[in-house]
């Protein structure tokens, strides 16, 4: 990993936080799957629409590995809530759905600073009630389902989750990978790797204040760690890099599911960064946390 941090910095891309957002959305999405591996063939990849609660056709992309009625993860990509989309998980969805031998349905829900706070927790949840209701129509079965995303993304799994549970909507898994749980980030390990290990402490500020005021920092459909309860949510798999800003509260999350009965298996994987899971051309870590979310699709939703 310490190698690819020196080469990344020799890149000497200007950091996100001090680019305009459409430039960095247009960086990111230039970069984003360098080191992932090739696009893996599948038997479906199809573009889709479908419907936001307020009526706005949100864009979403079907991963099959097989032509079979499959079991299926909605799945909410990263980008701090403002870059990110269907292109730049592409690769990520792709090794999922293969792996799994299960369907990945990819939401590219709306961005800030365009739509702020709780837009993207509405499309999410909009998203994953469409899908339970009408994954007949793609040739999927809702009945065997999950939630899962990276980062932003897995602050949108776990607010889904607790929402299917508050909604009586029944998820076999949620997948949790480096996601944020806390309202701001004070914990120890935003401190420990504040600069130099890929997401730093300018780039999340930056984030986080295109998409949520301060203010409102503290509501659990931003910080899950404070939902009044979490009893009964989906189990969860959830994975973590050792050197990110947001490992400690990624434990702290698994934690209070574990408190609150929930079953969690939880992946540390040593020595690697925020956003690692898209770096498996170059990580052997990333394949095993591949590996690792691919077993844990396959127990849920195929045994």
């Amino acid at each position: 990993m310490s190698s690819l941090l020196y080469r990344i910095g020799r890149a000497k891309r200007p950091p996100f936080h001090t680019m305009p957002v459409a430039q960095a959305r247009e960086v990111y999405t230039a970069a984003a799957e360098t080191i992932d591996p090739p696009r893996a063939p599948l038997a479906r990849v199809e573009d889709f629409t479908l419907p936001a609660d307020d009526g706005t056709p949100l864009r979403a992309r079907l991963y099959a590995p097989s032509t079979g009625r499959l079991p299926l993860m909605m799945y909410l990509h990263g980008g701090g809530f403002t870059i990110g989309n269907l292109e730049t998980h592409d690769s990520l969805c792709r090794q999922f759905a293969q792996r799994s031998g299960t369907a990945v349905v990819a939401i590219d829900y709306r961005l800030a600073p365009e739509h702020r706070f709780p837009t993207a927790v509405g499309d999410a949840w909009a998203a994953m009630s469409w899908l339970a209701a009408h994954a007949e129509t793609l040739g999927l079965d809702a009945r065997r389902m999950a939630v899962g995303g990276d980062s932003a993304g897995g602050t949108l799994a776990a607010v889904s989750a607790i929402h299917a549970r508050d909604i009586g909507l029944p998820l076999a898994l949620q997948v949790l990978i480096t996601p944020g749980t806390t309202a701001y980030a004070d914990t120890p390990s935003h401190r420990e790797f504040a600069e130099g290990f890929l997401l730093d402490a300018p780039g999340i500020e930056w984030f986080f204040g295109h998409y949520i005021a301060h203010a409102d920092r503290g509501d659990w459909r931003f910080a899950p760690l404070n939902a009044p309860d979490l009893d009964g949510v989906a189990p969860a798999c959830v994975v973590l890099a050792e050197c990110d800003p947001l490992v400690d509260e990624g434990v702290a999350y698994a934690d209070k599911l574990r408190t609150s009965g929930v079953a969690v298996d939880l992946e540390l994987y040593r020595g690697v960064t925020h956003d690692f899971i898209k770096m498996a051309r170059e990580l052997d870590e990333a394949i095993a946390a591949q590996d690792a979310i691919a077993a844990a699709l396959k127990k849920a939703l195929l045994s």
